[in-house]
């Protein structure tokens, strides 16, 4: 039988209708994260669990998301924002890819000195994570003593010894920010000048392959995330516990200023089209499950202190003195570093 015309519009506009309800009761989740470790798998997939919001999920690094990012401009589908340090953080609100949120739960559960700066219409970005900047040494050969601080690093009597990664990497960038704030333009640079007259080697590869050169005996003492040393020495391969034996590590500037801190953080997107989502999942994300989760699965601390950690291998780290400067701060500093770098010749 055919259907009259007006028949077959209305059939269509209820089918159309039909559609939209369908999509409009799927709650979806887009998220770029510069996150790229396995255990966080769990995370995602216990949020999905708690709330039914599926995770629509793009990794790539920090530079590869923001370019991304501001490629998109406004038809962007993100509605949460990853990164892994300070400076890629401080880059992208400035960038203007964050939409500041007020939350009492992040407010309450995330410390005032790792969230983005808040004008009273809430941060832009919070911190879900901490790991410290730690120096690794060569116990055959090197005293603790002589290489207890980052500044000891820029002392003669360690030259020829020290190996880092580029000093342009962002973990470098965030802590040469940090000492800006503690010391000065010219203090830094005076200290920069000095590391690069004591290096072992030209600046290159990983944080692991600092720790690496350093067993290796390619250098004496090398600078290092604190969680690279953790699962290092969680490792059951042979070549790495070979390798953690012959080293060492230091809490840096414990009698001063207390060893560097660096995060990983979030925010809500500028032009995020599921923005009740995305608030959700940063709260969640600040929840004593999902702060277990970073240190358990990738040995970082959490930064809600009361969320409890399981992980005997970061516990025997022991306790140590943090620096307590505005992580925030850290990332304003990031031209000045990188002019300061240039200055000098850290490549």
């Amino acid at each position: 039988m055919k259907i009259p015309y007006c028949k077959q519009l209305c059939f269509a506009a209820v089918a159309l209708v039909s559609a939209i309800s369908v999509h409009a009761q799927e709650k979806v989740l887009n998220l770029y994260s510069a996150r790229h470790y396995q255990t966080d798998d769990q995370l995602y997939s216990n949020f999905t669990k708690q709330t039914g919001i599926k995770i629509n999920r793009i990794e790539a690094d920090d530079n590869q998301l923001l370019t991304r990012l501001k490629t998109e401009g406004k038809n962007s589908p993100a509605d949460v924002i990853l990164m892994v340090d300070a400076a890629r953080l401080w880059r992208a609100q400035i960038d203007g890819l964050f939409q500041p949120v007020k939350s009492s739960v992040l407010n309450s559960r995330i410390p005032a000195n790792l969230r983005g700066k808040d004008d009273g219409k809430g941060a832009e970005w919070f911190g879900f994570s901490t790991r410290a900047r730690i120096i690794v040494y060569d116990k055959a050969t090197v005293k603790p003593e002589d290489v207890s601080t980052y500044e000891s690093l820029a002392d003669p009597k360690n030259s020829g010894k020290v190996c880092t990664r580029s000093g342009s990497h962002p973990y470098m960038l965030s802590m040469i920010g940090a000492m800006i704030e503690r010391n000065g333009e010219q203090a830094t640079e005076d200290w920069a000048k000095g590391v690069v007259a004591n290096f072992a080697r030209p600046p290159r590869g990983g944080d692991t392959d600092q720790i690496k050169g350093v067993a290796s005996g390619e250098c004496r003492v090398a600078l290092a995330n604190s969680y690279y040393y953790v699962r290092m020495l969680r490792s059951t391969k042979p070549e790495d516990k070979e390798a953690m034996s012959k080293v060492g590590f230091i809490w840096p500037n414990q009698k001063t200023s207390g060893a560097h801190i660096n995060i990983s953080g979030g925010g809500v997107a500028k032009n995020a089209p599921n923005r009740d989502s995305a608030v959700k999942f940063l709260e969640y994300l600040a929840s004593d499950e999902a702060q277990a989760y970073f240190a358990n699965g990738n040995n970082e601390w959490p930064a809600v202190a009361s969320a409890s950690v399981k992980n005997p291998t970061l516990d025997s780290l022991g306790k140590f003195k943090m620096e307590n400067i505005s992580i925030a701060t850290i990332g304003k500093n990031q031209i000045a570093a990188q002019k300061i770098l240039d200055r000098v010749g850290y490549k």
